[in-house]
């Protein structure tokens, strides 16, 4: 794995920042979601936020080869307040990532022939439209004051897709098979 292009370069910097911010989000306001009593939605928040780490760590790794400081710009989603707010927090800011930074983020690594960029930002691209479904859905939960049931939710760990129930035989994403998935 190696960056030929500054541009595909800078863009996986960036990616690897806001995902490295959004896992730690997610595990802060899982822990204040499971203290308002909503113990389902913490621990969906702390799936995700091991689906962003994966994110971020195959950004990382595409990166191996680019040793040295960098100054990183990510975007970032600030404050705590309630889980409803959290959650709608968590929901823009993957829309912001499916929307606007991935997008083209990919279609830059195509135009460059970076492979590895290209399969980096697909996979993850691919994998926060699942998130998205599932904070919309943990959102109109609480909203009503409910708490999401205790169904268990697998995260694949090559590529963050993230599923309710059972884990596929097959991720739907990268093809690993289902051992490659963590429960939560």
């Amino acid at each position: 794995m190696s960056v030929k292009n500054a541009m595909t370069a800078d863009f996986l910097r960036s990616a690897y920042g806001g995902e490295s911010m959004a896992h730690m989000r997610y595990l802060i306001w899982g822990e204040e979601a499971a203290k308002e009593g909503y113990h389902n939605i913490g621990r969906l928040f702390k799936a995700i936020s091991y689906a962003e780490w994966v994110h971020a760590k195959n950004h990382f790794n595409v990166l191996k080869d680019q040793a040295g400081d960098s100054s990183v710009t990510a975007g970032g989603v600030f404050g705590m307040t309630n889980v409803v707010n959290n959650l709608q927090g968590a929901f823009d800011g993957e829309m912001h990532e499916i929307n606007q930074m991935y997008p083209v983020y990919l279609e830059t690594a195509k135009l460059q022939g970076e492979e590895d960029a290209k399969r980096s930002f697909s996979f993850a691209l691919s994998a926060e439209k699942e998130h998205a479904k599932l904070f919309k859905k943990a959102q109109d939960s609480a909203k009503q004051g409910k708490d999401l049931e205790g169904t268990k939710i697998y995260v694949c760990s090559v590529c963050g897709f993230t599923v309710e129930g059972e884990a596929p035989e097959k991720c739907p994403i990268c093809g690993v098979p289902k051992d490659k998935f963590n429960e939560f």
